[in-house]
């Protein structure tokens, strides 16, 4: 017996039974990409058949998933001889060309309609798999075609490759040729956990898995994202006559196969193809650069033949190239609508994606340093189908001369307002938000909406026209518009020119908290505008306080009272505010929460559906001195339930928190100095 409890015939047993549930796991997941279990089960199978095995050494097998990573590193690689050769694919890169392939096709079959099997091309590393008797063998790389690389104890590492087929009827020696590669989610992570580890980053999903074949230790690629799907196989015996249905089998069989292969008829058919994963491409969870035509019946591709080193019935027909090399220019500022400052490359034209391509963005500041990217370098360029393009990369080797780096300005471009970058965060932003005309549309919707100053009327295309037209640089500028000049825009009659002055008129006094708001403070919300309202009471005072006295504010905090100050900090905002009260906008004063507060230190949780806005409950909880919190705990004093009230009203019977119902608060607000 062993210390789990097993004879060796009942650990045998189960070692087949746990290798039987794992190979089905990965037969699930890597070729029908329909898993049956979560990850942790997954883990917990594989565990127990480590510690069977090691209970039993002697059970241990070469096609064990256990033995995906085993042995020490290798010194190189062997040498793997392809019978045979694996060759490369004729490229097209336009329409004139497939038609020129296909033209050649139907003359040497002698026939008008050519049915293919048409696949994505993935952007990977080719691979040729070897089994015997249902077990792999060998994994060598495609190299020169006539030789490439034994890299077998790295590919069992790939828990997509299987190491034992699966049913029946393969042929004794069978060998299947695919790519393996990097999917897009895999590379970014271990790029993001890469950068958190202080190391270099995988270029590229293609780099990444090419890489990844060629480390000596397998350990070392056992923790790279790799993946395989499987193309072709030269090896005809017990096989269907045909492309599309030899790829079914090796399906069947348990290796991963592209599932947007299809048959496809003459040449319309493989241009639609072609157009149809142009359009999915970049929605795809792996990088492909075309795809790819192969005349459907072996019988077929026999008849035509090769020429030099590629086969006459295949064509690969390529995407425009997604990466190009250019020369940087410049990098300019853009600044956005919200006031963020974004490095933009100005380039030398490079058509790249299908378009030319003369701007790129940079992201921000640490980007730039992380790449060392600087004016007057060669830079790779990225487009991946509508994807704003990017700097990927500079090319170091090719900098020639001492370039100057890169500084994020101090001052906006735009106003010359002050820059800031809070701690923490990648974007730099202007601070002039109510004067910066990058800023401006954007603004003047804010200002308008309904929880702000609510001026009815004033919709986002009637703001366009007003700016356009040079009638508003500021929101103080509204209420300097006359009927006609309201009038004289287009689609603007009397009547609604007339209605949107009475409605900027009804706006001239709006409660301290709802210009707050409406003024657009970086992280200043509705209730944080309530709450600077309720404590300092007039904008005089709000604008006098610094940094350590906002953040005794409730809902304000170190970032928020960095941004207030930041905000009225700059003359061009104080300026707006001060434009706004000449024109007779009238913001009431608010009483200062200094009174009696009966609720002060106790702890309120709203849940349920009430009859007013949360918002209002909300207020007038914390004028009474109560901390509104969004989740319920032994902490918790009363829980105000409304209709349909949930998990919240639960625990809180659960935890014994006493719970209130609204029409129970509104009585205790007739008279709140009794204990609610």
């Amino acid at each position: 017996m062993t210390r789990a409890g097993l004879t060796h015939a009942g650990a045998q047993q189960r070692a087949a039974e746990l290798r039987r549930l794992i190979e089905q796991h990965n037969y699930r997941y890597y070729v029908l990409d329909d898993p049956e279990v979560p990850d942790a089960e997954y883990d917990r199978l594989m565990r127990e058949l480590v510690a069977v095995e090691a209970s039993y050494p002697d059970l241990i097998s070469p096609a064990s998933p256990t033995q995906r990573v085993s042995g020490t590193p290798l010194d190189g690689f062997a040498e793997v001889r392809h019978r045979p050769p694996m060759l490369s694919l004729g490229n097209a890169f336009s329409t004139a060309e497939v038609a020129d392939f296909y033209r050649r096709v139907a003359q040497g079959l002698e026939r008008e309609t050519i049915t293919f099997a048409a696949e994505p091309k993935l952007d990977g590393v080719a691979i040729s798999l070897t089994y015997l008797d249902g077990r792999l063998t060998t994994a060598a790389t495609r190299g020169d075609g006539e030789r490439g690389e034994d890299v077998s104890a790295n590919v069992r590492t790939i828990r997509a490759v299987p190491l034992k087929l699966r049913g029946t009827g393969w042929p004794g020696l069978l060998e299947v040729r695919g790519e393996i590669y990097m999917p897009r989610a895999g590379f970014a992570a271990f790029n993001r956990k890469a950068l958190e580890r202080g190391e270099k980053p995988l270029v590229n999903p293609r780099n990444g898995a090419a890489g990844s074949l060629r480390q000596l230790d397998p350990q070392i690629t056992a923790q790279r994202p790799l993946a395989f799907f499987a193309y072709n196989t030269p090896t005809r015996e017990q096989l269907p006559d045909n492309q599309f249905d030899t790829l079914a089998r090796l399906r069947d069989w348990g290796l991963p196969v592209n599932p947007e292969v299809r048959r496809v008829e003459g040449l319309q058919g493989c241009l639609d193809y072609h157009a149809g994963m142009a359009a999915r491409r970049a929605g795809l969870g792996y990088d492909i650069d075309g795809v790819v035509y192969k005349v459907d019946r072996f019988v077929e591709q026999d008849i035509l033949g090769f020429i030099s080193r590629a086969p006459r019935w295949a064509l690969a027909h390529k995407f425009p190239a997604e990466e190009e090399i250019t020369r940087l220019l410049a990098i300019d500022i853009q600044v956005g609508r919200t006031g963020a400052l974004t490095p933009v490359a100005r380039l030398e034209p490079v058509f790249v994606g299908g378009v030319t391509v003369t701007n790129a963005t940079l992201h921000n500041e640490d980007e730039i340093h992380r790449k060392d990217v600087r004016a007057g370098d060669w830079v790779v360029v990225r487009r991946a189908g509508d994807v704003i393009p990017e700097v990927a990369r500079a090319i170091h080797a090719r900098r020639t001369l001492e370039l100057p780096q890169f500084s994020m300005p101090r001052q906006c471009p735009e106003c010359g307002s002050a820059v800031e970058r809070i701690t923490g965060e990648a974007v730099s932003r202007c601070t002039g938000g109510l004067f910066c005309p990058a800023q401006r549309k954007h603004s003047i919707r804010h200002f308008a909406t309904r929880k702000a100053m609510d001026i009815e009327g004033l919709g986002d295309k009637l703001v366009d026209q007003l700016v356009e037209a040079g009638l508003v640089r500021t929101v103080a500028d509204l209420y300097h518009l006359t009927q006609a000049q309201l009038a004289a825009l287009e689609r603007m009659g009397g009547k609604s020119a007339e209605n949107l002055l009475q409605a900027l008129e009804e706006s001239k006094k709006p409660p301290l908290d709802r210009l707050l708001y409406a003024l657009g403070i970086r992280e200043v919300g509705e209730v944080t505008a309530h709450s600077l309202a309720a404590h300092f009471g007039t904008m005089d005072a709000l604008q006098q306080a610094d940094e350590e006295t906002l953040t005794k504010v409730s809902d304000v905090g170190p970032v928020v009272a960095s941004h207030v100050v930041a905000f009225f900090a700059q003359h061009h905002n104080r300026d707006v505010i001060q434009a706004l009260q000449d024109a007779g906008v009238d913001w009431q004063v608010v009483e200062k929460t200094t009174g009696e507060q009966p609720l002060a230190g106790q702890t309120w949780v709203l849940t349920g559906s009430l009859s007013m806005p949360r918002i209002q409950f909300k207020n007038q909880l914390e004028a009474l001195g109560a901390k509104v919190s969004s989740s319920v705990s032994g902490k918790t004093s009363v829980v105000l339930a409304g209709e349909a009230a949930g998990s919240k009203l639960a625990k809180a019977r659960k935890l014994g928190v006493r719970v209130m119902t609204e029409a129970d608060f509104l009585n205790y607000l007739q008279s709140p100095g009794v204990d609610p």
